[in-house]
């Protein structure tokens, strides 16, 4: 599965990368940063893929931070590259295999579930800031396994190679010796557009059971990302 993101095939399913997306995620991710009162001057992202998250975060913070992006595809890192500037610059290369580096806070936007071994890649990240933040698709619900569609789409189009539930992304999380700080559930299927038609039909359920019950919503419809800050 990991050649999918050295020999082009990645690129050719996902042109933009998900570059598309990279506002709304930063805004999250800036979220989590602030509600918890941090204040971090160094900020690193592994598996950055366009950059544009880091590009993002990067312009609403101006030269307060420096900013870091670690990519292993040379397509993803041809995207990103042109965006360097003076708070931001990106590296074709692994951030687990540099050990020179220690940053305030590492991201790990919507990666792990890539990851052949996920438990390897989590234990060696843990060791490269203080804080880490996770954004994870909760990918296993009531109608995603009822339907199996969904889960096979996501395979052979985005790469996802595990399936997590909130309570088996926590779980993975600790198991592999982080301590949980915060977390809150993000809304890609209602607040980002061109979702399809199936997910736009979806909204509507959706919001109503979200706002009655999160959790049971996010376990029966799907729909959902887990936004997570670690130590």
């Amino acid at each position: 599965m990991t050649q999918i993101y050295e020999d082009g095939t990645y690129l050719d399913n996902n042109p933009l990368w998900h570059a598309e997306d990279s506002p709304w995620k930063a805004k999250q991710i800036r979220s989590i940063i602030e509600k918890n009162s941090l204040n971090p001057k160094s900020i690193c992202e592994i598996g950055c893929g366009a950059g544009e998250i880091l590009n993002q975060l990067s312009e609403q913070y101006a030269d307060e931070k420096e900013f870091i992006g670690y990519e292993v595809s040379p397509q993803a890192f041809e995207l990103c590259n042109k965006k360097s500037k003076n708070n931001l610059i990106f590296k074709l290369s692994d951030l687990l295999e540099d050990t020179a580096v220690y940053f305030d806070i590492v991201m790990a936007i919507d990666v792990f579930e890539h990851v052949e071994d996920y438990f390897g890649f989590l234990r060696k990240l843990k060791e490269k800031a203080e804080y880490k933040i996770f954004h994870i698709p909760l990918d296993l619900s009531v109608q995603t396994v009822l339907r199996s569609s969904p889960i096979i789409k996501g395979r052979k189009s985005v790469g996802h190679i595990h399936y997590f539930t909130k309570e088996t992304a926590l779980e993975t999380l600790r198991d592999t010796g982080y301590e949980i700080v915060d977390y809150f559930y993000t809304a890609g299927s209602l607040e980002l557009p061109n979702r399809g038609w199936k997910a736009n039909l979806l909204k509507l359920p959706r919001n109503f059971a979200f706002s009655v019950n999160k959790d049971l919503a996010v376990r029966l419809l799907g729909g959902y990302s887990l936004l997570v800050l670690a130590k």
